[in-house]
């Protein structure tokens, strides 16, 4: 008789008195829903950059791209900040070396899987295209991406870099030690950034994400690396750097309403130069004003959404009942299992005539609850606790 082994304890961000965040976890559970609707809406929106799209062919596929191009703006910078917080305490417990297979095994493994299991699966509808023409191997190797897996192929990358340059900044005489606990004793709370420190942080975002895009402008794909918006690069990198800090610092832990607020108003002044973004040329001189309009509007954007949510969440949020855990649980099985969900959904919803935006909300209904039910039977399967 075999016993399943005990699934590895998910880490969670604490408070410097050991209690759990729950409103980062609740946040997560939210971004997570926001991966799911994103990709309803590309599948009907003008943008066609998913496995199964019905271009819309009525007005209101104009609003999900206008969802899309919103929703980019934030979303995956804050997944990566949420992603740092976890970074720290468990490179701390582990040490380095151990800290990086744990990665490996977290990220490594689904990231493997979707490519040999799923990926198969949610591009045999494009093959149909080509078959008569190339091998299906030939195909797999020529179309090669990582799809939605990009996030954790780049998250295993910063984590390599976080343990490499904690490596270099260690002292000689301080040999690494997978006993570093992360707690009251050595990480204190420490005060919210105050509101020279979020501009500065915000000019530093516009400043590199304008120089990014002088050489990767936008609209640049990286299909073989995997990264569908390299030219959001700077933010993730940035955002995945303040999570870092804020848990070493324990800036997150009190966030004030001055924060929210001021975010929401940040946020604001980011959509009123959304107009001129949407009307800017496809090429932009990056010596020019209109180069500026894009990396202003996002980093307000991202900066004042990523502040307000997380004060949001902190103040009304930061509780967990069964459900909301029950969410949290498999909200990783969800970003893995969400492309086969959509795709199969929209090939049953394909012959359904409706405007585009009804088709969303109908494929969005239908994909959330059950990505999340796929999600719990997978991770009911010998060893997947230990991944998802």
């Amino acid at each position: 008789m075999t016993t399943r082994p005990a699934p590895a304890p998910r880490p969670v961000p604490t408070a410097g008195d050991g209690r759990r965040l729950a409103f980062i976890d609740n946040l997560r559970i939210l971004l997570t829903v926001l991966v799911v609707l994103h990709h309803c809406a590309v599948t009907y929106g003008t943008i066609p950059v998913w496995y199964f799209t019905e271009p819309a062919q009525d007005p209101t596929g104009l609003v999900l791209d206008l969802f899309v191009i919103v929703n980019q703006a934030f979303f995956m910078g804050m997944f990566f900040l949420i992603s740092g917080l976890f970074v720290p305490g468990s490179a701390d417990r582990k040490g380095g070396r151990r800290f990086m297979r744990g990665r490996l095994v977290r990220l490594g493994v689904p990231l493997l899987l979707f490519a040999l299991l799923l990926r198969p699966l949610v591009t045999a509808g494009i093959y149909q295209e080509y078959a008569s023409e190339v091998p299906y191997w030939l195909f797999y190797l020529v179309s090669w991406d990582p799809g939605p897996m990009w996030f954790v192929e780049t998250l295993l990358v910063f984590c390599l870099a976080y343990v490499l340059i904690r490596r270099l900044g260690r002292r000689p005489e301080a040999p690494e030690s997978p006993a570093v606990p992360a707690g009251p004793a050595s990480r204190q709370g420490g005060a919210f950034p105050g509101a020279a420190a979020v501009a500065g942080f915000t000019a530093a975002l516009i400043a590199a994400t304008w120089a990014w895009r002088i050489i990767v402008p936008v609209g640049t794909a990286w299909p073989v690396v995997g990264l569908p918006t390299p030219y959001f690069l700077p933010q993730y990198a940035l955002m995945f750097a303040v999570g870092v800090l804020a848990f070493r610092r324990g800036r997150l832990e009190h966030v004030p309403r001055a924060a929210g607020w001021g975010g929401l108003a940040m946020a604001a002044a980011g959509c009123a130069l959304l107009p001129l973004s949407l009307d800017a040329p496809e090429r932009v001189d990056p010596l020019t004003l209109q180069a500026l309009v894009d990396p202003v509007y996002e980093g307000l954007f991202a900066v004042g959404t990523t502040l307000f949510l997380l004060w949001l969440f902190q103040r009304f949020f930061d509780r967990q009942g069964p459900l909301a855990r029950f969410l949290s649980d498999n909200a990783y099985g969800v970003y893995f299992l969400h492309p086969l969900v959509l795709v199969g959904g929209g090939m049953l919803l394909s012959g359904w005539q409706a405007p585009a935006l009804a088709k969303f909300a109908v494929l969005g209904a239908i994909a959330l609850p059950v990505c999340w039910a796929a999600a719990q039977g997978l991770r009911s399967l010998p060893y997947a606790e230990r991944v998802f």
